[in-house]
């Protein structure tokens, strides 16, 4: 362990960027992968549909309206039946981070014991699915803040379940009438990036309960320097795919931030802050915004006094 680690802080430019041998965009699980890597593509099979649904989210702000500013029954009931439909969408999505429970440990598993470097060049499919939890992260949470209905909705069905109003109905019995859980769905949907908060608590967990910090920070660090070098040498062509590699190269950086206790911004780091910003810079496009958004306001130690004034000011100037 340590290879990746040992690159540090000195010079700037590709050569502070340490090159795995790690191709995203083919890989394939090898013998010792298949069983593991099975399990994990099923629990991640539902991701597309999962952002499909919610980039189709419908909001139901219009009846809610009218039926809080003229609160007649036909006009409950209207609301009523249309935020069921979407609270059990929202259900699903929450309830669908608890796969991400199941599925990041055992990949951290996997990559962080032992020689890291080794793991991640020889496990190069375990190591895709990992990129895929992490851009599956970012994607929900970029479209859940599209979305601020999504509150508004849960917010007004809770509050008529809380009346009591249709408590004799039997379809509650399917749309999450437990006041338990509905209060862990509203805290879930009160984060702004809550996928991100679910990877980062399963991560600083399985941090806490292996004491693997080390590993699971280099782990981070070179899936972050495998999509740098992935966009900026152009190892990959396809826009879909450089896009896919610059926000796991982003969400990478913002959970290295989280579990390291140093953070990712001070001069120790094995991530090159000002690289990775070029490279978004470069070859970002559409996305360039959110990527500079998700680095100034997700991570954690940004702020530190022991993150370089210019370092500050390159983020905080997008």
């Amino acid at each position: 362990m340590g290879l990746v680690l040992s690159h540090l802080g000195k010079g700037s430019g590709d050569a502070m960027v340490p090159d795995l041998n790690l191709d995203l965009e083919n890989a394939t699980p090898t013998q010792a992968e298949l069983g593991l890597y099975g399990h994990v593509s099923t629990l991640l099979r539902p991701t597309d549909a999962l952002l499909d649904s919610l980039k189709r989210y419908e909001g139901c702000g219009e009846l809610i309206r009218k039926a809080i500013s003229n609160p007649t029954p036909d006009n409950e009931e209207e609301a009523w039946q249309a935020v069921q439909p979407a609270v059990a969408k929202l259900k699903r999505y929450f309830e669908y981070s608890a796969s991400l429970e199941d599925a990041l440990p055992e990949l951290l598993k996997a990559l962080c014991e032992g020689n890291v470097r080794q793991n991640i060049e020889q496990y190069q499919a375990l190591t895709k699915l990992l990129a895929d939890i992490l851009d599956f992260a970012f994607e929900f949470d970029y479209l859940k803040m599209k979305t601020p209905s999504i509150q508004n909705d849960f917010s007004y069905y809770r509050r008529t379940l809380s009346r009591g109003k249709l408590a004799n109905e039997t379809d509650l019995k399917t749309a999450m009438i437990e006041d338990e859980l509905a209060n862990r769905i509203a805290l879930f949907y009160a984060y702004p990036t809550p996928m991100l908060k679910t990877v980062t608590d399963v991560t600083a967990l399985f941090v806490a309960k292996n004491n693997l910090g080390r590993s699971v920070s280099e782990c981070l660090a070179g899936l972050a320097a495998a999509c740098y070098h992935s966009v900026t040498k152009k190892r990959t062509q396809r826009s879909e795919m450089i896009a896919f590699c610059l926000r796991v190269m982003v969400v990478s950086i913002i959970l290295y931030d989280h579990i390291d206790p140093q953070g990712a911004f001070n001069k120790q780091s094995p991530i090159n802050i000002k690289s990775s910003v070029k490279a978004i810079q470069a070859h970002g496009t559409t996305e360039y915004s959110n990527l500079m958004s998700a680095l100034r306001f997700n991570t954690k130690h940004l702020n530190d006094d022991s993150t370089p004034k210019n370092i500050k000011q390159l983020l905080s100037s997008h």
